[in-house]
């Protein structure tokens, strides 16, 4: 072997210490080839976020533009507490930018936002949040509750059914509850015929189904009898294999039978948890999750605010 001179040496040891240092900088994409996102249907889920971009939120933000990059997500649910305190009094209110667009500016984030309303969001105008993604398309709130059909592959389909749960809780009709006024001029009746139809008509492979409020769980308001009487025989009876919701402000995972429920409502703050009969995983962060959606299983990863993946676990298709 040809020996080298000692500036030779010298030259090539400073190339390599510079590559290794810029390895370290350097975005993944730049330093080196970025990993394919996983194939099929991907999508993140989170919730009760709207605090104009205090700490905890803008943190979350950071992370979720991250992970909605890695994997390419299609679209992001949000499953509801959209501003607080008090939601939005217009397509006008300031919140719009302070709480919303400013915060959720990355690229990967670009992508539809699939809305449900929360028990905060029935403080003001839930009408001016079905109204903003009229003008603002990024925004998708169709109805207070509506469905969604897409294909996971060439012949695979995923249905969703996003609720409205706040109007199905007694104590918002109590004198003094600030959703008072909004939640007596729904008809939850009419919402529940509808789901028990549109349930009904679904033949997809997967069905999910997405409201703010829990069925069962570990955290600050634990489970809800409303839904543990109405919704859940019916995701029961018609084999939904996933439900996902808000409200208690952490990140979740149990299970009901063969029915999968996980909390994802620790977009900006984060409250205690517990375990119960049903838990599979509780973790009081903040934080958001991601799903792979594939046609034979479901794979959910759940990751805190600094982004720390958490949890993993993959879902089948049929149980």
């Amino acid at each position: 072997m040809m020996k080298r001179t000692r500036r030779e040496f010298v030259r090539i040891l400073f190339a390599a210490t510079q590559a290794a240092v810029a390895g370290r900088f350097l975005p993944a994409a730049l330093g080196a080839d970025a990993a394919a996102p996983p194939e099929g249907l991907n999508f993140v889920v989170f919730g009760d976020w709207g605090r104009d971009g205090e700490a905890d939120q803008a943190a979350v933000a950071g992370q979720m533009a991250k992970g909605a990059a890695d994997i390419a997500a299609k679209f992001v649910i949000s499953v509801g507490d959209n501003f607080y305190e008090n939601g939005v009094t217009s397509v006008d209110d300031p919140q719009w930018q302070t709480s919303f667009e400013k915060v959720y500016g990355a690229p990967s984030l670009q992508v539809p936002w699939q809305v449900i309303l929360g028990n905060h969001d029935y403080h003001a105008n839930c009408d001016a949040q079905i109204a903003y993604g009229k003008a603002h398309p990024r925004w998708q709130m169709p109805a207070r509750y509506y469905t969604q059909s897409l294909k996971i592959d060439g012949v695979t389909m995923v249905d969703f059914f996003y609720l409205d749960t706040t109007p199905m809780i007694d104590e918002y009709y109590r004198v003094g509850q600030p959703p008072r006024a909004q939640v007596l001029t729904q008809d939850v009746p009419a919402q529940m015929a509808w789901f028990k139809a549109a349930l009904a008509a679904s033949t997809a492979d997967w069905k999910i189904v997405v409201g703010h409020h829990p069925i069962y769980s570990g955290g600050e308001h634990g489970g809800t009898r409303e839904l543990i009487k109405t919704v859940l025989p019916l995701l029961h009876e018609h084999k939904v294999q996933v439900y996902f919701n808000g409200h208690d402000h952490d990140l979740q995972h149990l299970k009901a039978r063969s029915l999968n429920l996980f909390c994802s409502g620790a977009g900006s703050q984060f409250r205690a948890t517990y375990a119960n009969y049903h838990t599979k995983f509780a973790k009081a962060c903040s934080g958001y999750t991601t799903v792979n959606l594939q046609p034979e299983q479901m794979i959910v990863k759940m990751i805190d605010s600094t982004g720390t993946l958490l949890y993993t676990t993959a879902i089948p298709r049929v149980a």
